[in-house]
């Protein structure tokens, strides 16, 4: 069974960094996708990041040149990085995955809290 582990959420201070770690056990498919969401309280869930099989990312206007996301193949995870964090990148961030043999799977979330 598919599995994402998210882990590397926490408390930090505004400017400060975190990063994020998504772990895909389960399955030896290569993702055709793998994305970071957020999903700040009383808000929808939005889309921060994605990196595909080839390699391209793109990323959410709010978190261009702060946030990077990238892949260690050999461990099969991807990891966002985020620099510079503010007080609106506080949120629960979920881990999804597309596989095109398997269809979709989320993580359960990490929570990120950025604040003084």
């Amino acid at each position: 069974q598919v599995q994402l582990v998210e882990s590397g959420g926490g408390l930090v201070q505004p400017g400060g960094s975190l990063r994020l770690s998504c772990a895909v056990s389960g399955t030896s498919f290569s993702f055709n996708v793998m994305d970071w969401y957020r999903q700040a309280p009383g808000k929808q869930r939005e889309l921060v990041a994605n990196i595909f099989r080839s390699g391209g990312t793109s990323y959410a206007d709010s978190v261009k040149g702060r946030f990077t996301i990238s892949r260690d193949n050999a461990k099969n995870t991807v990891f966002l990085q985020m620099n510079s964090l503010k007080p609106e990148d506080t949120a629960v961030y979920y881990c999804h995955a597309y596989f095109l043999e398997l269809g979709h799977y989320w993580g359960q979330g990490t929570a990120v809290t950025v604040s003084s």
